[in-house]
């Protein structure tokens, strides 16, 4: 997950924070993806996020390492 803000015409974003939570699809992380955006945008508060323009970004993948090869 990303949080980024958009401030005097350039973007700029804190370091991505990696969720160790793991899912049974891709559904499951991309529904838990949008509440804990949500929940971020909250605890931030409407006046910072209209002030700074910011917004959150994220992404699920696949693990692979305890995939095994055939």
């Amino acid at each position: 997950m990303v949080m980024c803000a958009f401030v005097q015409g350039k973007t700029i974003c804190l370091p991505p924070l990696k969720i160790e939570e793991t899912y049974k699809d891709g559904y499951s992380c991309m529904l838990d993806g949008y509440t804990k955006s949500y929940d971020k945008i909250v605890e931030l508060g409407k006046d910072d996020v209209n002030k700074y323009n910011i917004y959150i970004k994220f992404g699920c993948s696949e693990n692979i390492s305890n995939k095994k090869s055939t």
